[in-house]
């Protein structure tokens, strides 16, 4: 039975899965996006995703906390400068994970995991669509101010008869 065993092992002690993962977000955070394997990407997402949230936070202690799972100072400077600049409204879900097939020399299925926010394909228009104003189901509100500068115009019109003929 499995009972509460809900750390994705990939087949590696303790320290080894340690150092993959750490290995793993210093490459998706210096590069943004990595290739690797479906079951390594969902093991990364669980590790990365709470050091990104740490990271919003621009403290002493939280970039000594994150230094402790990552060990690597240009990635530190990365993922507390840019990237927690690009992410700081976003509430959650930073990375996204993109199924790639079978790759071909063992069949072991592949996948693409990368930052959410430095996909230039899938964010394009989306700061555009929210600066749209949003459809409503309130629309009276525009039908009767509409008419009323209808109304408006020909009064004027007629006004500015009216001083001309005097």
């Amino acid at each position: 039975m499995r009972h509460g065993d809900k750390i994705k092992n990939l087949s590696r002690t303790a320290s080894h899965r340690k150092a993959l993962l750490s290995n793993l977000a210093v490459q998706l955070i210096t590069h943004k996006k990595i290739v690797t394997t479906l079951a390594k990407a969902k093991a990364l997402r669980v590790y990365v995703e709470p050091l990104i949230t740490k990271a919003k936070e621009n403290t002493t202690h939280q970039r000594r906390v994150v230094f402790s799972y990552l060990q690597d100072k240009a990635a530190i400077d990365e993922l507390f400068g840019p990237v927690a600049t690009k992410i700081a409204g976003r509430p959650g879900g930073y990375t996204r994970i993109i199924k790639l097939g079978a790759r071909v020399g063992d069949n072991a299925e592949t996948a693409l995991i990368e930052l959410v926010d430095y996909n230039e394909i899938y964010g394009k228009g989306k700061g555009e669509t929210k600066e749209v104003a949003k459809k409503t189901r309130r629309g009276s509100r525009k039908k009767e101010a509409e008419p009323k500068e209808k109304a408006e115009a020909p009064a004027a019109a007629k006004a500015e008869e009216t001083k001309a003929a005097e």
